[in-house]
């Protein structure tokens, strides 16, 4: 039930934090929130490190058969993410934590640049809340092995983000 009621409050400031706030607040809170998230539930994401998955897309919705219109800040941000893992290739713990530190950031600089409304930011939330767990899991993956499985889940998430958005 803490799980819930922390993941509900979180969603619900992110939601906020891109809309209308000042671009420099919305960073300081989004990276508060997340590390408030990594304290709350360091424990859970051990434990479930490799229950990640990506059920979102059963929630996620195209716009009458088409994609969405994401902006563009979004969109570059997506791309870095998926270089970044390209140009890294981790193999070793230091190393995932290393991407995880650099996909945090950019993911920020999305969360931070949004300026998208309606339907498409309420399915940008249905793409961005599970690569927030999994890019916190992966600063905290303990092997390698786990650290391949979950940059593995975040490169199926950020790839399929072109399925849903131009």
């Amino acid at each position: 039930m803490r799980k819930t009621i922390l993941t509900a409050a979180i969603l619900a400031t992110v939601f906020v934090g891109c809309k209308d706030q000042n671009k420099s607040e919305t960073a300081v809170e989004t990276e508060a929130v997340h590390e408030h998230v990594e304290d709350a539930t360091h424990e859970d994401h051990e434990h479930d490190v490799f229950a990640l998955d990506n059920s979102w897309v059963n929630e996620i919705e195209l716009d009458n058969g088409n994609k969405w219109d994401a902006n563009i800040e979004t969109t570059v941000g997506v791309n870095n993410m998926l270089a970044y893992i390209d140009e890294i290739a981790p193999t070793t713990v230091a190393e995932y934590h290393e991407l995880a530190s650099k996909l945090n950031e950019e993911k920020n600089m999305v969360i931070r640049e949004c300026t998208m409304e309606g339907p498409s930011h309420d399915n940008l939330h249905i793409f961005l809340h599970p690569l927030i767990d999994k890019i916190a899991a992966l600063g905290e993956v303990s092997t390698a092995d786990q650290g391949a499985q979950v940059t593995e889940s975040i490169v199926e998430n950020l790839e399929a983000y072109t399925e849903y958005f131009n």
